[in-house]
């Protein structure tokens, strides 16, 4: 069974900028056909995808976010990460790392993050 878990602070300040890891078990994320992504949701507002890393390693952007963010991998924990940087209180939402594309069939529980000076 596969698991997915985010872990970061729940409280940064603005300008600052934003580390979070997914830890994936049950699974590795370098196997075939499998994407892994980074979505959030800001209070009272839908899903926003963020960007992913694929089996290959390939990365894939939010337009609107990737001049700020960068999505990077450890297989050798079998993590990945995001990081935003330049963050603002727009920013505050619940991160999930999520398998699948175009379908997401694993989500992890969600980490808060608040923007916040």
């Amino acid at each position: 069974q596969v698991q997915m878990q985010e872990s970061g602070p729940g409280l940064v300040k603005p300008s600052q900028t934003l580390s979070l890891t997914c830890t994936v078990s049950g699974e590795l994320i370098t196997a075939s056909y499998h994407y892994w992504n980074w979505i959030r949701q800001a209070p009272e507002k839908g899903l926003e995808w963020v960007g992913a890393v694929n089996y290959y390693g390939s990365l894939y952007y939010n337009s609107s976010l990737k001049s700020r963010s960068s999505i990077s991998r450890d297989t050798s924990k079998n993590q990945f990460t995001l990081q935003l940087n330049d963050v603002a209180p727009e920013d505050t939402a619940l991160y999930f790392c999520v398998r699948g594309y175009p379908f997401y069939d694993v989500w992890g529980q969600g980490i808060q993050v608040t923007v916040s000076a």
